[in-house]
């Protein structure tokens, strides 16, 4: 059960197990409301177990039912009256949607009391500190240098992800990539160095973790992501030894050109989880830069080089696929798709991985290793998923184009956490901030929002040490190249997109994205 928290005293859920009805008992709920009609689906738990678990709880159980989109006004003023009697109240369907529907039409023609204690008010409050959260700060105000804006994110530490790659090549230190949060915050903003904790959008309202209140006109998340590790068996405990590393992560990544540098045969391994992830290529740009150092070190046949993906493809983008083919060939790379990394055995040195046989049947897959680069699962944060602001799968759940919530007007999200179906890259995060921007704008200025995304994202496949595929795309997998074909052919390994990824992007990325300079991503407007 993976718990919404709508208000401090409402929350919604997908169907609950007898289990569930236990948990929640035992934190405090003293309703549980049932808005999935029974036989709904083969093997669904009938509302009557539920409710004699919740008497044996000493809790109470409604059964509200409906079909998606036959909410009735019976149904609506029956779920207020049991409102108006409960103290603690947790509702479900088959995924949680039905119930949070209902409340928003429970409370569509209430005054909603903001009479908290403190609360701060803000126009516009930001949830992350990272590329997307302080790109669109900045951009926002270069648009209006008046508007109130609050940035909450706990981080100490600001990172500039992109260079880990070239960390675990060996060709930037580590220090590079990384700056004070207070030095790249922008002037103006208040900085709330705290995490939120719930989210309240129908009272326009965040909760944060020390119990302060904030309130907003406008709300951005930009949470970025969860790296999963944990969800690997042994991972956790394994990384940054026994040749187990990652360039996903600032410690490790120097640990990786250490492996790369004195491994000088044996076997090694990189793999890649089932979509979605932060920038696709990561895992085998790590894979490119060792064999390249591995083949001019002359060590690279005595290594065995195997690459694992959960997906059925090197890379989505078919255009950019014959080029890394081009490589996989020469760095004599053993493909394995549709194998997904499931346990690491540090001390043995053994990675398992779940795969089907030739008839279609779950095998587990046993692999030893010299060098093991991991890619780990992602999933959208805790709180973001506990929210009534995602879809089923958990990410903030918007407009493609506008970056618009689908349900809650003033509500805003890019980068990592946004369901949009494009490739999660810097250079995604670029291209909307000014989206969100430009629209959050022009609604405080009273004027309908044009500015639209085309879903641009970029991945710099570092093929080789001084050698880029500058693979370039929106959705649909549409090429769409920043520079002409004859400066520089993208889906061609180039030295200058090596240059671009080298010596432009980060100087470019601390004085001018951070700054709210919009350099080749003017938002489009829709006519």
């Amino acid at each position: 059960m993976i718990r919404k928290q709508i208000t401090r005293h409402y929350s919604v859920s997908e169907q609950i197990s007898l289990e569930d009805v236990d948990r929640l008992a035992e934190s405090g709920v003293t309703l549980i409301i049932g808005n999935r009609p029974d036989n709904e689906e083969e093997g669904q738990l009938a509302f009557a177990e539920i409710a004699a678990r919740a008497e044996n709880n000493h809790i109470k159980a409604l059964h509200i039912p409906f079909a998606g989109g036959q909410m009735q006004a019976t149904d609506v003023a029956a779920f207020k009256a049991a409102l108006k009697e409960a103290d603690n109240v947790h509702a479900f369907c088959r995924t949680g949607n039905r119930s949070t529907l209902i409340w928003e039409a429970a409370n569509q023609s209430e005054v909603i009391s903001k009479a908290h204690d403190k609360v701060k008010e803000f126009d516009v409050v930001i949830v992350g500190a990272g590329t997307a959260g302080i790109s669109t700060a900045a951009s926002l105000l270069k648009r209006k240098p008046s508007v109130r804006i609050c940035l909450i994110d706990p981080a100490t530490d600001h990172f500039y992800q992109p260079g880990w790659t070239l960390v675990g090549g060996g060709v930037f230190k580590a220090e590079k990539t990384r700056r004070n949060m207070a030095d790249v915050m922008p002037k103006g903003v208040a900085w709330m160095k705290t995490s939120v904790k719930t989210f309240q959008p129908s009272d326009n309202q965040v909760t944060l973790e020390d119990g302060q209140v904030i309130a907003y006109q406008q709300l951005v998340v930009a949470s970025g992501l969860k790296l999963d590790w944990a969800a690997i068996e042994g991972l956790p405990e394994a990384l940054g030894r026994n040749g187990v590393t990652s360039n996903y992560r600032y410690d490790l990544a120097p640990y990786t050109w250490e492996l790369a540098k004195t491994l000088k045969g044996g076997k090694a391994i990189f793999t890649q989880p089932p979509m979605p992830i932060k920038c696709a290529g990561a895992p085998q740009k790590a894979m490119y830069l060792s064999c390249d150092h591995w083949l001019k070190q002359g060590a690279l046949d005595e290594i065995e080089v195997s690459f694992y993906n959960a997906g059925g493809v090197i890379f989505g983008v078919p255009d950019y696929v014959p080029a890394l083919n081009a490589y996989l060939e020469k760095y004599q790379v053993n493909t394995h798709f549709t194998h997904n990394l499931v346990k690491v055995d540090g001390p043995n040195q053994v990675a398992y991985f779940s795969a089907k046989d030739e008839n279609d049947q779950p095998v587990m897959i046993e692999k030893e290793f010299d060098m093991l680069h991991v890619c780990p699962p992602q999933c959208a944060p805790d709180f973001i998923r506990s929210s009534a602001l995602v879809d089923d799968a958990g990410w903030i759940d918007v407009d493609k184009e506008t970056l618009q919530h689908t349900t809650f007007d003033n509500v805003w999200s890019l980068g990592d956490v946004a369901n949009t179906p494009n490739a999660k890259t810097m250079a995604a995060a670029r291209k909307q901030a000014p989206v969100v921007a430009q629209n959050i704008f022009d609604v405080l200025e009273g004027r309908p929002i044009k500015a639209i995304y085309d879903g641009y994202g970029s991945c710099p496949l570092t093929v080789e040490r001084g050698k880029i595929v500058l693979a370039e795309f929106g959705y649909g997998g549409v090429v769409m190249p920043t520079f002409p074909s004859w400066l520089n052919k993208g889906t061609k390994p180039t030295r200058l997109a090596w240059i671009l990824k080298e010596d432009l992007l980060p100087p470019f990325y601390w004085h001018g994205m951070l700054k709210g300079y919009e350099w080749f991503v003017k938002p489009t407007m829709r006519k």
